[in-house]
C-alpha cells in the first residue's frame, strides 16, 4: 500500500505575495498569520504580502515568514482534507522546523520563537563571517567536492542528482563558482540568502542554538520527521535536539532523505509552503513519485473537488 509524506519548503523559496490568498480564503490560515505576527512582534503579513523583496530575503525575516506560510497552508489543508494523513514528515533545511511544528514537537508559538532566535543567530554569524551560497547544476558531486577541497568552499546541500549547493566565505565561494564553470557545470546560480549557511562559518552559531534549545521543551514527534543531518527518521525529542544543533553547520542530505522515504513505500508527497522547489528536486530523484504542491487556495480547492 502506498504511503504519504508531507514536505516543507526551505529558505530561498520566499517571494513577495506569498500566503496572501491563503490568508484571505481560509480562516485557519488567517489564524496562523495573526498568531505569528503577535508572537514574532514584526509586520509579518506586510512583509509576506507586500515586501519589499530585499527585506523579505533577510534571514531573520525570511525564516519565520516561510515557516508561517508553510504552516498556514498546512492548517487550511488539514481543515479541508483531514483524511489525508502522512506516515513521515520532512523539510529542506529551514523546512525541518516547519515539519517539527507539524509533528507537534514544538507548538506554533514555540517553533516561531525558536526560528526567530535561529534567524537572529544566523544573521549575526553572517555579519561576523560574511558568506554566500550557490547551486551547481549538472557537475558530478565528486568533482564539486574536489573543487571545494582546493578552494576552501564546502558542500551545503546534496539536493538531487545534478544539483549540489556550495557554501562558505564569500571569496572562496566565488573561486569555487569560477572553477565549477571551468569544469563544465551547466549552470552555477547564486542563492537568495544572506550568508554561508551549512558551513563551518556557523560553528559559533550552532553553540548559540544549543543554548536556546536547552531552554526549550521538545516533545516526541507525533509523526516521524526525517533529519536533514542524518537522513534518518527522528522518533525522540533527544534525537531532534542533537540533530538541529548539527543541521545549522553540516550538509543537508536531501536526496538521501528522499530516497529513504521512497524505500519506505512513500509514493505521494504533499509540498507545503512557497514555491515548487521540492517538486523539482523530486523529479530528478524519482520521476515516478507524485508531488502535489499546497501553496495557494486553488491547490486545496482543486483537491477538495477531486476527493
Amino acid at each position: 500500500m502506498s504511503k504519504i509524506a508531507y514536505l516543507f519548503a526551505g529558505q530561498g523559496a520566499q517571494y513577495v505575495g506569498m500566503g496572501k490568498d491563503l490568508y484571505e480564503a481560509f480562516p485557519e490560515s488567517k489564524a496562523v498569520f495573526d498568531k505569528a505576527e503577535v508572537v514574532l512582534g514584526i509586520e509579518l503579513k506586510r512583509r509576506c504580502f507586500e515586501g519589499p523583496e530585499d527585506l523579505l530575503k533577510i534571514t531573520n525575516v525570511s525564516q519565520p515568514a516561510i515557516v508561517t506560510v508553510s504552516i498556514a497552508a498546512l492548517a487550511a489543508f488539514k481543515a479541508k482534507l483531514p483524511e489525508i494523513k502522512p506516515e513521515f514528515l520532512a523539510g529542506l533545511s529551514l523546512g525541518e522546523y516547519s515539519a517539527l511544528i507539524a509533528a507537534e514537537s514544538f507548538s506554533l508559538e514555540e517553533g516561531l520563537l525558536l526560528i526567530k532566535k535561529r534567524g537572529q543567530i544566523m544573521e549575526e554569524a553572517s555579519r561576523r563571517y560574511p558568506g554566500k551560497m550557490a547551486a551547481v547544476i549538472d557537475l558530478p558531486v565528486e568533482k564539486i567536492k574536489e573543487i571545494c577541497f582546493h578552494s576552501g568552499a564546502e558542500v551545503a546541500n546534496l539536493n538531487c542528482p545534478g544539483q549540489t549547493v556550495i557554501t562558505g566565505k564569500a571569496e572562496v565561494v566565488d573561486i569555487a563558482i569560477e572553477l565549477c564553470n571551468k569544469a563544465g557545470a551547466k549552470r552555477v546560480v547564486a542563492l537568495e540568502v544572506s550568508g554561508g549557511f551549512h558551513s563551518s562559518l556557523m560553528f559559533e552559531a550552532s553553540g548559540e542554538l544549543r543554548a536556546v534549545l536547552e531552554s526549550m521543551v521538545i516533545s516526541n514527534p507525533k509523526v516521524p520527521v526525517v533529519s536533514n543531518y542524518t537522513a534518518d527518521p527522528q522518533y525522540r525529542a533527544s534525537q531532534i535536539f542533537e540533530n538541529l544543533i548539527y543541521q545549522i553547520r553540516k550538509s543537508v542530505l536531501w536526496e538521501e532523505s528522499m530516497r529513504f522515504l521512497l524505500s519506505q513505500g512513500v509514493t505521494t508527497f504533499y509540498e507545503f509552503g512557497p514555491g515548487k522547489v521540492l517538486k523539482g528536486l523530486m523529479r530528478r530523484i524519482d520521476s515516478s513519485a507524485q508531488v502535489i504542491t499546497i501553496e495557494k487556495k486553488d491547490d486545496i480547492f482543486n483537491l477538495v473537488r477531486e476527493a
